[in-house]
């Protein structure tokens, strides 16, 4: 008899210049909960950032620290959409994007799962916001 695996990916890491500075992005421009901040260095902290709600998901924001990694902020997915970000109320959320002067990439569009926009956050990673339905 096969055994059960109860697995769950519990965060992903994001490339940043700098910690405060995407802190006060997710933070205050996108509604993210500071989940933590530990300074584990004198140039290294573990920083984890989570969207409003009940998600058990986290971004692990960390500070590139070398060239190599200094290259992928913004483009850690090579052009495409990085992250999907589900929400409850697409026109309250596409408001703040606004509202934040968030860049927009693709205005709103209704598609087979929902409601969706892609937009760029503070380094150029592109985003799906959604809400999901059958439109």
């Amino acid at each position: 008899m096969k055994r059960i695996i109860n697995q769950k990916i519990a965060h992903v890491t994001l490339l940043v210049d700098d910690y405060d500075e995407a802190i006060e992005f997710y933070r205050d421009k996108l509604n993210f909960r500071l989940i933590e901040d530990n300074k584990l260095s004198e140039t290294k902290r573990w920083v984890l950032i989570a969207p409003p709600g009940t998600s058990e998901f986290c971004l692990l924001l960390a500070k590139a620290a070398n060239e190599t990694q200094k290259a992928q902020v913004g483009n850690q997915s090579g052009g495409r959409v990085f992250l999907f970000l589900f929400t409850d109320d697409f026109e309250r959320d596409y408001e703040n994007l606004i509202q934040q002067k968030i860049k927009i990439i693709r205005p709103p569009q209704h598609e087979s799962y929902g409601k969706v926009t892609v937009f760029a956050d503070l380094y150029g990673n592109l985003w799906d916001l959604i809400e999901p339905g059958n439109d």
